[in-house]
């Protein structure tokens, strides 16, 4: 029985609070009551790899802090978590790209993890300097890639494509280990990409059904591509974990309560103009309304009301939500990347409640050191009378 792997989210697209946190996707991101700070950030780093994360995404865009930036400080007060890092390939050279990704590498001992992210918003690309839309920004990711994973090899590389050229270029310091590649996206253009090059393929939380078609379809691609059983599957999705169904939907809808129907008309207006087909799919979900957000059961789509990319969250107790990711397990899904609010106890709702359901299950180990003698107690449980 193959093991799962779970990652968390380090907030830094308009920080953390008690409520969800709106924006993203060319929307301007609403307020937190905690700014990201590496303080803060800190804490959920060192949380998440207390607990038994193996990775945190950073994300990437006009709207948060730069994600090279960010991790490159936070490596520094934590030990062992790697740390999922977004960027957008036309933004960067990819022979300086591959020599970030080898610098960040070595020098944190093989914690880097690398989320491409190729850009689903022609007007927030054009601040950035990038005039390409998106089929031609697809088309560029794809020699970007070409082009990474050649320097990789240490062997010089000369290539010459429709918009990136190189000639003799050779990478001096090889990263050890090869960072894995995550890659997302909906579109023709994005499987085609995904197909070719990327380790991991990432997808937005919808229904279970809808996922394992995705997967049927990356992996027909990669097979087409001469890469069948090469490329693996991950989720990305919010998470309410309580000790009890009860709890965590009383929590759902206290978020649900904190949003107020002039936000979602104002981001939910922003979003629509995205040209992101994973976007489209995500606002077809929750359709504008407060109402009938439970699309599947223990799959919640408040959050995508009010924040652009994921805008679902797993809600139930430890067990019932246990029980959908072996759902999304049994139509191919391994990687989980998720996030809660706030970031912080959410990651020990969900690292001291659903982690040790799944170890029983003997879906999930421990990446970490050798575990204390005392056994963890779940979040939200209580010690039995001696």
């Amino acid at each position: 029985m193959s093991q799962l792997t779970f990652h968390w989210f380090l907030p830094t697209n308009g920080g953390d609070g008690r409520q969800v946190v709106g924006g993203g996707h060319g929307v301007e991101a609403g307020p937190s009551g905690r700014p990201a700070s590496v303080p803060y950030l800190g804490q959920i780093a060192r949380s998440a790899e207390q607990l038994g994360f193996e990775a945190a995404l950073t994300p990437t865009g006009a709207w948060c802090e730069d994600a090279w930036v960010t991790t490159a400080m936070l490596s520094q007060v934590s030990d062992r978590l790697k740390f999922l890092v977004a960027f957008r390939p036309g933004l960067t050279s990819p022979f300086l790209a591959a020599q970030m990704a080898a610098s960040f590498q070595n020098l944190t001992g093989g914690r880097l993890a690398l989320n491409v992210v190729t850009g689903g918003e022609s007007a927030e690309q054009r601040m950035f300097g990038d005039f390409l839309d998106k089929d031609a920004r697809y088309a560029r990711c794809d020699e970007f890639l070409t082009i990474v994973r050649g320097l990789w090899t240490g062997e010089p590389v000369t290539f010459e494509g429709e918009h990136l050229r190189v000639q003799d270029a050779v990478l001096q310091q090889l990263p050890s280990p090869l960072p894995q590649i995550y890659f997302g996206g909906s579109s023709p253009a994005a499987g085609a990409v995904a197909a070719k090059h990327v380790d991991v393929y990432l997808t937005w939380g919808e229904p279970p059904a809808a996922v394992g078609e995705k997967v049927e379809w990356v992996r027909k691609l990669a097979a087409d591509a001469g890469r069948e059983g090469k490329v693996r599957f991950g989720i990305r999705l919010h998470t309410i974990a309580r000790a009890t169904s009860e709890e965590a939907w009383a929590e759902a809808d206290r978020l649900l309560a904190g949003i107020s129907e002039d936000e979602i008309a104002r981001v939910q207006a922003g979003l629509r103009k995205s040209e992101s087909v994973g976007q489209s799919r995500m606002l077809d979900l929750n359709q504008g309304s407060k109402d009938g957000l439970e699309i599947h059961p223990n799959l919640w789509a408040g959050v995508g009301l009010v924040r652009g990319g994921a805008g679902t969250a797993m809600v139930g107790s430890y067990a019932e939500i246990a029980d959908l990711i072996e759902q999304y397990r049994a139509v191919g899904i391994e990687e989980f990347v998720l996030s809660g609010y706030p970031h912080l106890e959410e990651a020990y709702w969900f690292g001291e409640g659903v982690l040790p359901e799944l170890e029983r299950r003997g879906l999930w180990s421990p990446p970490g050191p050798v575990r204390a003698t005392t056994p963890p107690l779940p979040f939200g449980g209580t010690v039995a009378a001696s």
